[in-house]
């Protein structure tokens, strides 16, 4: 469990290189936006997304942000290193970031760029574009035309980047959950510095064989210890995500709703207490770690909340119909989303409807006379609520997950809460 966020860094890089997001030279984006067919932790099918990683064992490397877009990089083990964008030093404006690798000592004009110095080589930077008006194409347009990423060596004459477009492509970013899961991990390690994380962590993937420089080569009964462990890691990560004993996760005494970034701290620290068990149940669920999901500012940032579990406790049934309402006015300054992932996945809910989900800017959506705002999820759609509808699958657990976008004051002081699903029988 403590070398999953590493896992999870090199899953989503080595997903994007496979479909063609080669590091330092290309962007992923989702220019018809996000569906099931792609395999990514918490995504959601309502913005457009920009994806890249970096590989700075040859140098620094400049990477031109958009306008208007969120987002966070973070290094080969998940920790935080800037965000990009409306909550990073662009100011939402857009500009020019320079990533320098670790003990670099070459010169560097660093004039006009906002100068990052990442603990590894390795750089994961994903951003979301928002969708001005339902106008997808436009927002993709404006990353196409400012998003840049080169080595610094080539600045003179930059090379072009490349744009893949990832919507509807079939490729992989969760780690593995078994014995390949150490295999992903030794490649990390062989990757970075030797010391991209603490002694203490270097130290315990030295003791299963995992160490920089040396060959990774576990006899018969160490890769069937390490078989099983795995085995019993993603159980007990599953159990701490969908059924945790931790009184922090809960957001109201009286709802079912959760955080996945318990504790207020991006670093998962409590005073002197690293919180390993709420380290473990974001990186089993999410990506993307920075200090505007744990502690936006009123009306900037994004604000999130999980469901797994309907008004009486019962674990959400892909089969069973459900109604939640959200009292109005919600208090997101931008705009509200549902999302629906599959519990097994823990990615987009594959069903008929394209976009796993319903936001506030859906088309045609029918909010209450009161201004609240009915939704109902289930495998069909009730009888005159269409609109309205998220569709799920017979067989499949699922979950939610709530954003706010620009959360507003209400939901900080939670004056404002979510209503619970309701199961219809």
């Amino acid at each position: 469990m403590t070398g999953m966020p590493a896992a999870s860094v090199y899953a989503i890089c080595e997903g994007l290189s496979h479909v063609g997001v080669k590091p330092n030279q290309a962007f992923g984006v989702t220019e018809d936006l996000m569906d099931a067919r792609s395999l990514f932790l918490t995504a959601n099918a309502t913005t457009v997304y920009g994806f890249t990683c970096l590989d700075l064992t040859q140098g620094p490397v400049v990477v031109q942000v958009p306008p208007n877009v969120l987002g966070p990089a973070d290094d080969a083990y998940f920790k935080w290193v800037t965000d990009i964008g409306l909550r990073g030093p662009d100011q939402g404006k857009g500009g020019q970031y320079l990533f320098v690798p670790p003990g670099y000592s070459g010169s560097l004009a660093s004039d006009g760029y906002f100068v990052a110095r990442p603990h590894s080589n390795t750089v994961l930077m994903f951003f979301r574009a928002f969708v001005q008006g339902g106008d997808i194409a436009a927002a993709v347009a404006s990353v196409k035309s400012h998003a840049r990423i080169y080595p610094l060596s080539s600045s003179a004459n930059p090379p072009a980047t490349v744009f893949v477009n990832t919507s509807g492509l079939k490729f992989n970013t969760v780690h593995a959950n078994d014995f390949h899961f150490y295999e992903e991990l030794n490649a990390v390690v062989q990757h970075e510095p030797a010391d991209f994380v603490d002694p203490e962590t270097v130290g315990l993937f030295a003791s299963i064989g995992i160490k920089k420089g040396k060959p990774f080569a576990p006899d018969a009964r160490m890769k069937a210890i390490l078989t099983d462990a795995a085995a019993v890691a993603n159980a007990t990560a599953r159990a701490i995500l969908f059924a945790s004993r931790d009184a922090r996760t809960k957001l109201y005494p009286d709802r079912q709703w959760f955080t996945p970034f318990f504790g207020g701290s991006f670093q998962f620290a409590d005073g002197a207490e690293r919180m390993l068990d709420a380290r473990t149940l974001f990186h089993y669920y999410a990506t993307g770690v920075t200090p505007a999901m744990t502690a936006p500012a009123p009306g900037t940032g994004s604000a999130y909340a999980v469901s797994v579990r309907d008004s009486q406790g019962r674990y959400l049934d892909g089969g069973k119909t459900y109604r939640i309402t959200l009292p109005g006015p919600v208090p997101a300054k931008q705009f509200w989303s549902f999302t629906v992932y599959d519990n097994q996945t823990r990615s987009l809910l594959e069903t008929d409807q394209k976009s796993a989900g319903i936001d506030s800017n859906h088309p045609g959506i029918k909010p209450n006379a009161d201004g609240s705002v009915t939704v109902w999820f289930g495998p069909q759609a009730p009888v005159g609520e269409a609109s309205n509808w998220v569709q799920t699958m017979p067989g499949k657990g699922w979950n939610t997950l709530l954003r706010l976008y620009g959360p507003l004051q209400p939901w900080f002081d939670k004056s404002w809460k979510p209503g619970d699903f309701a199961r219809i029988d």
